[in-house]
Formats: structure tokens, sequence, C-alpha cells
């Protein structure tokens, strides 16, 4: 294990893995920290944000814009001050949150965010299958079959460092970019009427949640974690110069990266306004809709195709993040690190589920709704990921000099308050409707309950960093606290145990275990016998096989005794794990060896894995010899 996964910090595997403090000079120096927002620029335009400026543009034509450009000029805030955050104090939102807040308060906050990431993808699910759809004509269930096999895709990027996954992601940005740019000018747009889009208009309950999806789908709770961390894969220095440099940089790196994102968002209203609500199509509310359409509007089948292909690497690009930022906020507020590939495919499989059952029971033609509904949930959950960054970056006492502006405080506490206040108003609205309608009684009671308790965590998240008892609570590591190493003495084992399989390194798997031992150790031999009577017979078995593994076995000790060792052999029956540890355990040992072959993957299924397997059954140290 190396030095970063004991530090216990964010992504420790690529922290400060990019180093800032190197001297260079020009555009290299500003090269240094761009990156980071890039990553987080992709869940600005996933699929979800797609479905929500489609139907935002079909319906109301350029009259949302305003709602975009009001989102981005939040996200360009929030996402700058969960930057500053990072760099300032060297902690993601999830670490400073378990730092804050009670036990309670955290779990809760954790099961919003780890359902924000799923609803988030969710999105790139569907948004992935329909890509495959419309390009190849694949049926969506085998599409999001399909996604499943891109969890394996992170792990294969993170291989060749941050920058080359930095590079990927920006590449596909690229290809967004360039397709929908394409896309525009086959479009030609009215400019008077886009301009007029710009002019904030009253929304009515149907535009407010297309306008609350939106915001939804653009100002997203995860990315608020996901930069906090991905600053902190810069190396800067711990002077104030140095990061004041980089909440420079990473500032500029957040300007450009995000507006990039408005400009294609902004792309997907424009078309969708100039190309369906401008030619009477303003039912165009789902995505393959609106690719059937494109080419007889725009007479050409390259819009069609562009429009494909630029799902598909929205889709792709946005589940790279996602999968950073589960492991962030399960890292952050748990002090769990698991698998890369399981924590991938957990959350892959949580957003699987809804879509496949969403495809079976009600068929394709609800997808998109789908789509819409998962950036809802989205926008409702960032009032809880918004409230804590701005506590934190607003206080002195741990942020020092680098705490954030009156100026921008109030910015701040505004954008939060626009949010609550938009999604309080979508949710009672809904709600209304709802319980207007006969029935139901069970799920109005439900409602009620969750109502109590997102207004009691709200409450409690509020005002929790204010009160001084929960303040600066003890630094949150992965991994303990150090402490001072007092006791290092360990007597030598009295009894070793050797697992041998008489392979070609039963002479080395021996040796390693003579130099863990002193005159006065005993040597226990062990071998399980496996041969097909073992079986049905167990110790009974009696076989050729039975009798020579013995007759090794004891030949073993008899060298051993003749060098002035102690040495007693020991056969075991049937299954390996069970006999060692039975056998480990009779013999009281207090130390055993056993030989790696070194499988790896799909060999460990074939030829079995017992080291694993023994060691979580028995409460000794275990010495592993590779062979």
């Amino acid at each position: 294990m190396s030095h970063q996964h004991l530090t216990g910090h964010s992504l420790s595997d690529v922290h400060e893995t990019i180093d800032t403090t190197k001297p260079r000079k020009g555009i290299k120096r500003v090269l240094a920290y761009i990156g980071p927002a890039y990553l987080v620029s992709v869940g600005y335009m996933d699929p979800g944000n797609w479905a929500t400026d489609l139907q935002g543009g079909a319906k109301f034509g350029y009259q949302l814009i305003w709602v975009l450009l009001m989102s981005n000029i939040m996200a360009l805030l929030l996402q700058s001050l969960s930057a500053r955050l990072g760099i300032v104090r060297r902690r993601d939102l999830a670490q400073a949150n378990r730092e804050t807040y009670s036990p309670v308060v955290n779990f809760c906050l954790y099961i919003l965010a780890e359902i924000a990431i799923a609803a988030c993808d969710l999105a790139e699910v569907l948004g992935m299958a329909l890509g495959i759809y419309l390009l190849t004509g694949l049926p969506l269930i085998w599409g999001v079959g399909i996604t499943v096999l891109d969890t394996f895709l992170l792990l294969w990027l993170q291989r060749f460092g941050m920058r080359k996954l930095e590079a990927f992601i920006l590449a596909l940005i690229i290809v967004i970019g360039a397709s929908f740019l394409i896309q525009l000018f086959l479009a030609q747009p009215n400019v008077s009427a886009l301009a007029k889009g710009f002019i904030p208009t009253p929304l009515n309950n149907e535009a407010l949640y297309i306008a609350v999806g939106i915001i939804g789908a653009t100002v997203m709770p995860h990315n608020l974690y996901l930069h906090s961390a991905l600053v902190q894969t810069r190396k800067i220095g711990s002077d104030v110069k140095s990061i004041k440099k980089a909440i420079k940089y990473n500032n500029i790196d957040s300007t450009i990266a995000l507006n990039a994102a408005f400009l294609v968002n902004a792309g997907i209203l424009v078309l969708a306004a100039s190309t369906f609500f401008s030619t009477g199509h303003q039912d165009v509310a789902k995505i393959e809709d609106a690719h059937q359409l494109l080419a007889p509007l725009l007479g050409t089948n390259l819009a069609p195709f562009l429009f494909a292909i630029a799902l598909i690497a929205a889709g792709q690009s946005s589940t790279v993040t996602g999968t950073l930022a589960g492991q962030i906020v399960m890292e952050g507020y748990l002090k769990l690190r698991i698998n890369p590939i399981l924590r991938r495919l957990i959350t892959r499989l949580i957003a699987v589920i809804p879509a496949v059952l969403v495809i079976l029971i009600y068929g394709e033609d609800e997808v998109d709704a789908l789509l819409v509904f998962s950036q809802v949930i989205l926008s409702v959950q960032l009032g809880f990921a918004v409230i804590p960054l701005i506590h934190f970056v607003s206080d002195k006492k741990t942020m020092g000099e680098f705490a954030i502006k009156p100026i921008t405080k109030i910015a701040a506490w505004l954008i939060a308050a626009i949010l609550i206040y938009l999604n309080v108003q979508m949710v009672i609205g809904e709600c209304i409707s709802f319980f207007n309608e006969e029935g139901n009684l069970f799920w109005k009671i439900i409602i009620i309950l969750f109502a109590l308790f997102f207004v009691w965590l709200f409450v409690m998240m509020t005002i929790m960093p204010l009160m001084k008892k929960h303040e600066h609570k003890s630094s949150v590591r992965i991994h303990a606290q150090e402490k001072l190493l007092n006791n290092l003495t360990i007597h030598p084992p009295k009894i070793i145990a050797i697992a041998l399989d008489f392979g070609t390194g039963d002479e080395k798997l021996i040796a390693n275990a003579l130099a863990q031992g002193t005159t006065n150790t005993q040597y226990i031999l062990i071998h399980i016998v496996e041969s097909a009577s073992t079986k049905y017979l167990g110790n009974y078995t009696d076989d050729d096989e039975a009798r020579k593994d013995k007759e090794r076995l004891e030949n073993y000790c008899s060298q051993l005794q003749a060098l002035g060792y102690t040495a007693y052999a020991k056969i075991g029956y049937r299954s390996r794990v069970k006999e060692i540890q039975r056998l480990v355990q009779e013999s009281n040992a207090n130390l055993l060896v056993m030989g790696a072959h070194r499988h790896s993957g799909l060999k460990d299924y074939l030829f079995g894995e017992t080291i694993d397997s023994v060691r979580h059954k028995i409460d000794i140290p275990v010495l592993i010899v590779n062979m």
C-alpha cells in the first residue's frame, strides 16, 4: 500500500499527482492547473440536459434561454466555491460535511448524495442507450444492458494518469461542441428572437417544471463534491501566494469550461426552438422524435448522425465523472473505500434497474419523461449540497484570509435562496395537484412524512455549522489518525504452520518459514488431499494419492528433523480452506506460511483462490511467499 493511500486524502490514488510547483513559463504555467473544471463540465452537458433543453426549446421556443444563462452563472459561482474549498482546506465537500455535522445528519446527506449520483447515472444510462438506438437501431433494453460494460472504462483510463483522463474527456467535449455547431449552422436560428430569450419572463407551471429540470441538469449536486476533490490532484505550495495562484487559475479553468457547457446547452435549446418550435412541432418532447425530425426539417442526414454521436459522447463522458463522484461521496461520508469495479457496478445497477423497469412496464415512450424526472430529482437535492458549501467557504477559522468576501457571500446565499424557492414552489405545485385527487391515502401520508423529514434535515443542515459545539471536529481520514509507535515488540513465533501443495516451490516455502523461527520453534507441515474419493470418504480415504501425499509430507518432516528442527506432519481432506483453518487452530500456530502462485482474474476461478479465504478465517499473521 502506497503512502498516498495512508493519508486519507480525497481520490488518494491521484492526489497531488500533477505538480504545479515546478518552474514553468508562459502558457505552460496556466495549463498545469487546467483540467478539473472540464471533468466537472461534462456533467453540465449530459443526456439529462438534452431532455430538458429539447423540451424547453420545442415547447417554449427561445423563452427559457435566460434560465440557462442564470443556471450557468449560478454554476460558475458555486463551482468556484467548491474549488476554493478543495484548494484551501485540502478537503472535499463530503469530508468537510463529516467534520461538521452529526452522524445522523451526515448519513442523511450521504443518502441524498448517492440518490443524486444515481439519478445522474440514470440519465447517462438512458442517454447512451438512446444514442446507440438512434445510431444502430438496437432496442433500448439492449442499449441499457450495453452501458453496464462501460463501468470498466474509467478503470482503464486511470491507468494512464489524470492528464490522459482529462484529455479523453476534453476530446469528447470537442466532439459534442462541434456536432452542435454544425447543426446550428444548418438550422439558421432567428437571431432577434434568440436575443429576446435572454430577457427573464414569467413562467407557467409547465414551464416552471422544465425550468427546474434545466437548473437541476445544469447545477448538479455531485459536481460540487467532485470539483472540491479534483483540484486536489494538483500539488500546490502551502504559502499564501501559491494558494492565491491556484484559486486564480482554477477560476479561469471553471470560466472557460462552464461557458463551453453553456454554449452546448444553449445550442441544444436553440436547435430545438429554431427547428421544432418555429415549424409548429411544439409537441416534440422526446430525444428520438427530435432525431427523426432533424433530417426532413434541415434537409440533410448529417444532422441526425451528428446528434446521435454527440449523445453517445455526452453519456460516455458523464459516466466517468459520475464514478469519481461516487467514490468521493462514499469515502468522505463513510470512511469506506471499496473496490472501484464494485463501486462502479453498484452505481450503474442502481441506475439500470429503474431504466429497465420503466422500459419493460411502460415501454420506450416514457424514457424521456424519466430523463426529465431524473433532473428534477437532482434539482430538489441541490440545496443540501449548496448550503453546507457556503457555510464552509465563509468560515474564517478554517479558510483564513481565503474566506469569501461579503459580496460573494450575499450572491451565494441569494443563489441558494432562488434554488430552494424554485424547488419548493415546484414540489408544492405537484403535491397540491396530487392531494386534490381522491384516494391514495397511503401515498399522501408518505409524502407528508417525507416533507417533515426534509424540513428537519434542512433546518439541522443550516444551523448546525453555526453551533459552536459542532465546530472543528477531528480531521476526517479514510484511515485512523496517526499514533505514536510505543509497542513494537513481537515475540518470535513458537509454532509455525506451513501449507504445502507439493509443487515446485515447496523448498522455497519451507526456507522462508525457517527464516521466521528460532531453534525452539515447532514447524507444522500441512497438506490437503483433494482426490475424488476424499469428497465422499474424507479422512477415511486410503487411495494411492492420499498414501503418496502422506509419505511425501512425512519425508519432508524427516529431512527437517535430521537438520535439527522440530517438525510434524498433518494431513487434511476435502476443502483446502476449511481444513487449513482447522489444522492451524488445532496446532495453536502463531504464524501461517502460504505460497502464492500469482493467478489473477479467470485463473482464480479455475484454480481456486485459497489465500484470501483462509486469512479471513484465522486471526494469526499470514506470510505470503510468491512462488
